[in-house]
């Protein structure tokens, strides 16, 4: 059984082989991938040998896989090929190879795989020990001339008895003992002295992948090793046992005559021969490369190149990056605008491949500049819709990213459909009904928004009823005695997070009537868009990362609150403030509000209630949420609140402290 070796660069490998069965093509050397083992360093993961296949003769091997080219270069190829053959001479004298014979044909392995421009740099040995002198090969003719008619029958039978039983068809070594009848029998090599002692015509065969007509295949040269160390034998006849279409052909197979002369203390244990077996690379010792570049599909070229950089990512930096989280996350972004371009591709450059795009405007001249996926072609005649120009472009530079765009009318199924939501419109009002959406299924919420010369990028918390599992299917009754422990706390009993309407102490109201163009249009610095949206799908994937999820709580920067975990890609923040002018930016903490008009517990309670209703009250009353919250009463109360001034006590100068 092979083992594998704790070298970082070292893994074992089980590969396979056949007889020849086409009179003008050799049997291949097969790796399959289920011989290969899931963890180079892990002995347990190394897969049983599954015996009794007929064109499965297993080889044990090793294949040294280099980091860099100048490390495959660099390999000591004759003393690897060395190491090999002292396993074959190892187990020919401690009687391995006689208990099992397929030990005497090992393969050796050298790579570096390219697998940014597809080339991949390889070179096989086949490790023989060699005889010194050689041996000498005579009388090698097809097996039908040397047989009788009767023995090449009945040795045909007998092979081809020994290839279907399911104990002996993989074993690749054997002998073929005929008697004075013409009878043939084909036993084990340890059945050798047995076989001697009935004095029957003797052959050591060997299934051979090799078809040309005058030479013997590469497992002759241990063979003849085998049988020199361990029997000292002199001279042997051989055959090389040939198929054709799955039975045994002895015009293919081949029978010669073996004089082995070596010398004096050549079968010492302790005086390993010499080893050959480096293929050669027509004519030369040279290593072989192949370029699969041009044979394979772009879409899936694209894939790897793209999955490579991240899990060389997680191979040199981030161990803990979960891959198939990303690969599977399903995002909705609302506004495919100057946030939402840039948000797509950072989202593409993390591995997410399902996209999902919502914006009914279209595309203008001013677009392509800023909005990184658009160009002059999506603008004419009018424009086109920004999400589908989206869809297509995003499409063009992956394309195995599954993106769509979306109708606004179904904005409640979509956000129920997604595992991540991002608020990328450019007006506050915009953002309330998927803020409220968001609150009541609970989803991962991103927002990123833009000033001149300033952004500012949060993740919403946990909706106020998230402890309570299946709440849609609660009575009202149920529902409101809960509302009094869930409006401002997680299930843990602390304060969860604000959303980006919990500062506001009045209802959104539209924004964008009656307003000049300059007031009508996000008018913000070029950089600022990229900045922003990087740092909102890298807050993504902190979310995703962190053992508590979306009810993860806030971490400053320069402050070991909430720190409890070691997390690989840092803090994870609530909010992040960016300011251009001072290429400054602040890591800040916003709770929840019991009068957010978006995310309290009394607004989501009434969208459960009254549904569509709610939302257009809302809508075409813009005091009817600041009423339901609290907030006009607040007002009132700030409003008529009024403070005494003691205008007869001096201050010293030196006691007022400036702002």
């Amino acid at each position: 059984m092979i083992k594998p070796k704790k070298r970082s660069n070292v893994a074992w490998r089980y590969r396979f082989y056949a007889p020849c069965s086409h009179p003008q093509v050799s049997n291949h050397l097969t790796l399959l991938a289920e011989s290969l083992p899931s963890d180079s360093n892990d002995e347990s993961t190394m897969p049983p040998v599954i015996r009794g296949n007929r064109n499965r003769c297993s080889v044990p091997g090793i294949l040294y896989n280099t980091n860099t080219m100048e490390g495959f270069h660099a390999l000591d190829k004759q003393g690897l090929l060395k190491a090999e053959a002292m396993k074959i001479w190892e187990d020919i004298h401690s009687g391995k190879a006689v208990e099992d014979c397929a030990v005497l044909s090992r393969v050796l392995l050298i790579s570096f795989a390219d697998l940014k421009k597809w080339n991949f740099h390889y070179w096989f040995a086949f490790p023989a020990l060699a005889l010194d002198p050689p041996a000498n090969l005579v009388d090698l003719r097809p097996a039908s001339q040397w047989f009788t008619l009767e023995e090449a029958e009945s040795v045909s039978a007998a092979c081809n008895e020994w290839r279907n039983s399911s104990v002996t068809a993989d074993v690749p070594f054997f002998l073929v003992s005929i008697g004075s009848d013409s009878h043939a029998a084909i036993r084990h090599l340890k059945d050798l002295e047995a076989c001697q002692r009935d004095g029957q015509k003797l052959l050591f065969a060997f299934y051979d992948p090799c078809h040309l007509p005058n030479n013997p295949g590469w497992p002759l040269r241990n063979f003849l090793a085998l049988i020199s160390a361990r029997w000292n034998l002199k001279t042997v006849r051989f055959l090389c046992y040939r198929e054709n279409r799955g039975f045994a052909d002895l015009n293919l197979s081949l029978v010669g005559e073996a004089f082995i002369t070596v010398q004096q203390g050549w079968r010492e244990q302790q005086c390993v021969p010499n080893a050959v077996g480096w293929e050669l690379n027509k004519g030369r010792k040279v290593p072989r490369c192949i370029n699969l570049a041009k044979s394979m599909d772009p879409t899936r070229l694209a894939i790897s190149a793209a999955d490579l950089n991240l899990k060389l990512m997680r191979w040199r930096a981030l161990p803990s990056l979960n891959l198939e989280i990303l690969f599977s996350l399903k995002c909705l972004l609302l506004g495919a605008g100057t946030l939402g371009c840039q948000v797509a591709r950072m989202l593409m450059a993390w591995g997410v491949r399902k996209i999902t795009l919502l914006d009914n405007g279209r595309v203008a001249m001013s677009n392509p500049l800023r909005q990184s996926l658009y160009t002059l072609d999506d603008c004419l005649n009018g424009g086109d819709f920004k999400a589908t120009a989206a869809v297509r472009s995003l499409q063009r530079i992956f394309p195995a990213v599954k993106s769509v765009l979306e109708d606004c009318k179904r904005l409640n199924d979509l956000i129920d459909s997604h595992d991540v939501i991002f608020l990328l419109t450019d007006t506050r009002e915009s953002r309330w009904l998927p803020t409220l959406l968001c609150a009541n299924s609970n989803k991962i919420t991103i927002t990123a928004a833009l000033g001149f010369d300033s952004f500012l990028v949060m993740r919403h918390g946990p909706g106020p009823f998230n402890s309570i599992p299946n709440l849609k299917a609660e009575t009202e009754n149920s529902l409101a005695a809960g509302m009094d422990n869930l409006a401002l706390t997680n299930t843990d009993g602390k304060h969860r997070l604000g959303c980006y309407f919990c500062n506001d102490v009045v209802a959104p109201t539209d924004s964008t009537s009656n307003r000049t163009l300059d007031q009508q249009c996000t008018v913000t610095r070029p950089g600022l868009a990229p900045i922003a949206s990087a740092l909102a799908v890298e807050l993504l994937v902190g979310i995703l990362h962190h053992p508590n999820g979306i009810f993860a709580e806030a971490e400053i920067a320069n402050s070991s609150s909430g720190g409890n975990f070691e997390l690989p890609l840092g803090i994870l923040p609530h909010q992040i403030r960016g300011s251009l002018p001072h290429f400054q930016q602040m890591t800040l903490l916003g709770h929840s509000s019991n009068s957010c008009t978006a995310c309290c517990s009394t607004v989501v309670s009434e969208y459960r209630k009254r549904g569509m209703q709610f939302i257009l009250q809302a809508i075409n009353h813009p005091t009817y949420l600041e009423d339901v919250t609290g907030l006009t009463e607040l007002m009132r109360s700030a409003n008529s609140f009024q403070l005494d001034w003691d205008d007869d006590i001096e201050v010293a100068d030196d006691e007022c402290v400036e702002l």
